[in-house]
């Protein structure tokens, strides 16, 4: 109880004093170094707690000089470095790492939000205008594309086709998304590797959205779907057999290349078939069914591993129901409308 108070004493000093001043004061921090210090002998070897000192003091170092090179000026004073230090201490290795990777996840989500907030909003600026019809004037646009209403457009085969393959994609690499960190802990990965399990499907997934793009360019958007659903389907069935980092690694960079890939498909399909005039009712209406299966995806997984106590289950269904998705893409008719369009200049 002591040791809480003298710690929260010291934040409640640090804190005030360096909103007031905008200084972390040697007297306060040089004091509660040698306490902590003191502390962290009694209550764990003594290298434990100097080591969990001296490295949150050299990440918030080595941040401070990020900072400086990006914002040319100095970015945090060594009073921080001196209180990271102190934590350290305190907290010894283990809570000093958890904070850690806590704060900079948190830190680094918040950067990562508004980086995307400074560069989406102007380059939509940016944005062409939408294609027309080849052709000039209303003639022309009538001519390649008849505009279809939308209750007969949501109650056609198309799109029942459509949110239907959607909704079973989704159901399927859910699953193996939400919960393949908890599988791979539970095969002894250390929790920072987990993480970066996730971090690799999601930038094989940035590939594949080109790559599936261009071949659906090429050969058809729905030739591709379906392989593209059928390599999801192989791969999320794949998780099952993976226990070693290197196994994991492989399987997500095929899982996110895959599942990243067949997402832009979707609008593809929703514009053969139904134009541009209500692609976004289609496609947001077909989205809307794909979230259910967003839904269901990691919830079904949880339960059959409370029920299995294995996630082998979780895959297997996944890997069925990816099968699934596949075929039911085979069912798309031929395209109602196929429109030429060339860019407005």
């Amino acid at each position: 109880m002591v040791l809480q108070g003298v710690f929260v004493l010291v934040l409640v000093q640090v804190i005030f004093f360096d909103l007031e001043h905008g200084l972390i004061l040697d007297r306060v921090m040089l004091p509660a170094a040698l306490f902590a210090l003191a502390v962290s002998v009694l209550r764990q070897p003594w290298w434990a707690g100097t080591a969990a000192g001296l490295v949150a003091a050299g990440a918030l170092l080595l941040l401070g000089g990020v900072g400086s090179l990006l914002a040319r000026r100095d970015a945090l004073g060594l009073g921080d470095v001196k209180l990271a230090a102190v934590i350290g201490l305190m907290l010894g290795p283990e809570r000093t790492a958890e904070a850690m990777v806590t704060g900079f996840i948190g830190a680094g989500a918040a950067a990562i939000g508004i980086a995307a907030w400074l560069l989406l909003v102007p380059a939509a600026l940016l944005v062409r205008r939408a294609p027309v019809a080849a052709g000039e004037g209303a003639r022309g646009d009538a001519a390649a594309e008849r505009r279809i209403p939308v209750k007969e457009a949501l109650t056609s085969t198309p799109f029942i086709v459509l949110a239907a393959t959607f909704f079973a994609c989704c159901a399927t690499h859910a699953g193996p998304i939400f919960h393949t960190i908890s599988y791979a802990l539970v095969c002894g990965i250390p929790t920072v590797a987990a993480v970066s399990i996730y971090s690799l499907e999601g930038l094989a997934g940035l590939g594949g959205r080109v790559v599936f793009g261009l071949m659906g360019d090429r050969y058809g958007a729905k030739r591709v779907l379906i392989g593209g659903l059928f390599i999801q389907a192989l791969a999320a069935g794949s998780f099952m057999f993976a226990n070693r980092l290197g196994e994991f690694y492989a399987v997500a960079a095929v899982f996110g290349f895959a599942y990243g890939g067949v997402m832009p498909l979707y609008a593809v399909l929703a514009r053969d078939y139904f134009g541009q005039a209500i692609m976004g009712t289609v496609l947001g209406a077909a989205a809307m069914v794909s979230s259910l299966g967003m839904a269901i995806g990691p919830w079904i997984g949880g339960w059959l591993f409370d029920t299995f106590g294995s996630y082998a289950p979780m895959y297997v269904y996944s890997f069925a129901i990816g099968l699934g998705a596949a075929a039911i893409a085979l069912a798309f008719p031929p395209p109602m409308m196929r429109p030429v369009v060339e860019f407005a200049r």
